[in-house]
């Protein structure tokens, strides 16, 4: 009994040694508060630029509060405003045809999401489970390919969507990001190992064939990657920007990041409309940001776990 309480004793003295305030510990939490505040200020300098009037920026610069406090800049990105308000306020006037970027945004990163984790599910299957000739060497490439940034194939796969005819259109938006990712298959492939194999083989030998043990067995047991990866994929697609501005820069196929640029143009005072080029970033961020503080604890664990494989 005594040895039990002096063992208890010494835990909770090394607990307590160890919640002590040392030189090397008040150094970290320094440097981790530091590093927070400038992770967040250009956040909060965001939201106090969205909710002020860009004609009364200029008169107070430093100010961390709203200068001249409105809700006009979210109400020139909704529609809701006029275009004589809008240029009382500093803006440029030019009307912004929110909900029809919106819907463009929808559709684009709902269609890549969709055919990447359903394409990458199989292939990604494939490397982990059948066996054929090359299928190591293959996985190599693919691993190779996350190596390659994605601006070299953006010349290559514009001039395959204009040789098709598909410029200026939704599904030429789409197409070249629909049926795979390395970084997918690779995900999908680290969680398909660590299944146990006699699960497959009991519904082998019932009878089952590939197709039925990966939709029947492997996609219900699946469910937590695939809807990371879905998470992941849709955030990484929605804030795409490159490729909808070279394919898809007319008023039906033009996205949320693209539309932006609406706000960058120059007002009669000869400054663009930071009040609303600032709202519009944050309507168009605030999707990804409840997808992310909604799921984020599920992405970590997910990738943490198919890490480890």
């Amino acid at each position: 009994m005594t040895t039990i309480e002096d063992r208890a004793l010494a835990n909770a003295e090394q607990r307590q040694r160890r919640r002590r305030l040392t030189p090397g510990r008040i150094g970290a939490w320094v440097a981790m508060i530091a590093f927070l505040a400038l992770s967040i200020f250009p956040f909060l300098w965001m939201i106090r630029t969205a909710f002020s009037t860009t004609r009364s920026l200029p008169s107070d610069p430093t100010s961390l509060l709203p200068v001249d406090f409105t809700w006009g800049a979210f109400q020139r990105v909704l529609g809701l405003g006029t275009q004589a308000q809008a240029i009382a306020e500093g803006g440029s006037g030019a009307s912004v045809n929110f909900w029809r970027y919106l819907l463009n945004s929808v559709i684009y990163a709902g269609a890549v999401t969709v055919g990447q984790v359903f394409f990458c599910s199989l292939a990604a299957y494939a490397f982990a489970r059948l066996r054929w000739p090359g299928r190591n060497a293959v996985f190599g490439l693919f691993l190779g390919a996350l190596l390659v940034p994605p601006i070299f194939t953006s010349l290559p796969n514009f001039i395959l969507i204009k040789n098709l005819g598909l410029l200026n259109s939704l599904p030429g938006m789409i197409l070249p990001s629909f049926l795979m990712a390395p970084f997918a298959i690779f995900f999908l492939r680290q969680f398909f190992l660590g299944i146990n194999r006699e699960i497959e083989e009991a519904a082998s030998i019932d009878g089952a064939g590939p197709w039925r043990v990966f939709f029947r067995i492997i996609l219900p047991m699946s469910t937590a990657p695939i809807t990371t990866l879905a998470i992941l994929t849709f955030i990484g697609t929605w804030n795409d920007y490159f490729w909808p501005l070279l394919v898809g820069n007319t008023e039906n196929t033009k996205v949320l990041t693209v539309a932006l640029g609406v706000f960058r143009s120059q007002t009669p005072a000869g400054s663009p409309d930071w009040a609303g080029l600032m709202a519009a970033t944050l309507v168009t961020a605030l999707p990804v940001l409840i997808l992310f503080f909604a799921f984020a604890r599920k992405i970590i664990d997910s990738i943490g776990y198919s890490g480890s494989k």
